[in-house]
């Protein structure tokens, strides 16, 4: 396996744009029209995005479904609402490219409980496409087919990128972000909060100096996906099919281009959060029965206070900052156990994972689904999981008081992780060791705002 540094790197081309925009003479507020990705939108809170604006981005990202549809109807209306609103001027596209640098302002828990108000800052441009693996931006998780092939059907329908990927470069010292913000002085900035309370605010920075600047201090940088590899595949698909119905596009072609946000790794408001798993479909266990399971790869230990011991257990894990514990839930007798991978669990590891590195047989989740449930428990055939945050969630779904959006099948969950999440530091070394982490392996908080900007695609 080929292992390379970021230093020996290039960072793909970055241009500024002139982006797709709401048009605030035609709109109250960007907090009306905006909403988050695609796919944390439920059923429910799809129809409160409804019924907030009637140009809320909802009906372009995740249109639907309305009694009578044909098939792909749901498509061809985004599109249709896409020319509607460009006619009616409740779009409109700026004058002139810009770099949109953006900060997001929110709250997080910090040590020992105590809440703090950070910032994340980072900018829109457009990134020149390459495959990936064949160049300098480089994925992190693994990918469903079929959630590029919706993605498809909707670039297709709307000839534009409707949000944003979310890319991550290194920059020891943020010089990339704070050339722009030496630029943002003058500008008239653009506010939007979210309902989780995120302040988002984005400046277009158009002074050629500060574009060109930036630009060239990102020349010799790689990229990392944090989120949206699969709108991400998704743009290549779409330029290859541009590309061959057209017999070939020029270079400068916006179709060669994906819209993204890029973040300085080393920004102190890039926060990461955990992603635990709730489970059904497997066989409900007593604590000793799955600890005898677990073999002697994990020391184990059982914690007094039922499923409410949930919160213990994340602290546990938390204050020990380690890959290697993890809090279970057994079902059976209503207790977390506490398990922390021993050498044992690695020597099996490198058996069960041979091909891939120590960092990526390392990682919490992969000792998870490799180790915990393939191998000791050896359940293979159990439905996806859910994904929560929060241990709230955790055990509200323990209790069957909610259901996530993400969660497949019926019935009660039987099987429960809290799991350390991969670091910033992991996804670098993992992607650039050319591998792919398991599935909802990192949560960057907060998610990107969709309709804070458009990148039209057709000339």
């Amino acid at each position: 396996m080929k292992r390379c540094s970021a230093s020996e790197l290039v960072m793909p081309e970055v241009t500024p744009f002139a982006a797709l925009r709401y048009n605030l003479d035609h709109i109250r507020s960007l907090s009306e029209v905006v909403a988050p990705p695609y796919d944390v939108i439920d059923e429910d809170y799809q129809d409160v995005l409804y019924k907030r604006h009637p140009s809320n981005v909802i009906r372009v990202i995740l249109n639907r479904e309305e009694p009578g549809d044909e098939v792909g109807e749901t498509y061809s209306r985004a599109a249709g609402f896409v020319k509607q609103w460009i006619s009616e001027g409740v779009l409109k596209q700026d004058d002139e490219p810009a770099f949109y640098l953006s900060h997001q302002t929110f709250v997080v828990s910090g040590e020992e409980g105590e809440s703090k108000t950070v910032t994340r800052r980072g900018f829109m441009g457009r990134v020149r496409l390459e495959p990936f693996g064949k160049g300098n931006i480089h994925p992190h998780e693994e990918t469903l087919p079929k959630a590029k092939v919706d993605r498809l059907k909707l670039l297709k329908a709307t000839e534009q990128n409707n949000s944003p990927i979310f890319g991550l470069y290194p920059d020891n010292d943020n010089a990339v972000i704070e050339c722009l913000e030496a630029a943002k002085a003058d500008v008239t900035p653009i506010e939007a909060t979210d309902d989780a309370g995120v302040v988002h605010t984005v400046w277009p920075i158009t002074d050629s100096e500060a574009v060109t600047k930036a630009s060239q201090l990102l020349a010799d940088k790689p990229m990392f996906v944090a989120d949206g590899h699969h709108r991400y595949e998704t743009a290549c698909d779409y330029r290859d099919f541009v590309t061959e119905q057209a017999g070939g596009i020029a270079p400068d072609h916006p179709v060669n281009f994906v819209m993204t946000m890029l973040v300085g790794m080393n920004d102190p408001g890039l926060v990461v959060l955990p992603t635990h798993r709730l489970i059904r479909g497997i066989r409900p266990l007593r604590s000793d029965e799955l600890i005898e399971r677990l073999g002697d790869r994990f020391d184990c230990e059982t914690l007094s206070g039922g499923m409410s011991a949930a919160p213990d257990a994340w602290t546990r894990i938390q204050l020990a900052n380690r890959q290697s514990l993890m809090a279970l839930y057994a079902a059976e007798d209503e207790t977390w156990v506490m398990v922390n991978a021993n050498e044992k669990a690695m020597a099996r590891m490198s058996e069960l994972a041979c091909d891939q590195s120590e960092t990526w047989r390392s990682l919490g989740v992969s000792l998870l689904h490799k180790l915990v449930l393939e191998d000791c428990l050896e359940e293979t055939n159990h439905p996806k999981p859910t994904y929560v945050h929060e241990v709230t969630d955790v055990l509200a779904g323990l209790k069957g008081e909610t259901d996530a959006a993400e969660s497949e099948g019926d019935g009660e969950y039987t099987f429960a992780a809290l799991v350390m999440p991969a670091t910033v530091s992991d996804v670098e070394q993992i992607s650039l060791n050319h591998e792919r982490m398991p599935a909802k392996s990192t949560y960057f908080y907060p998610k990107l705002l969709s309709g804070s900007a458009f990148h039209r695609l057709m000339p």
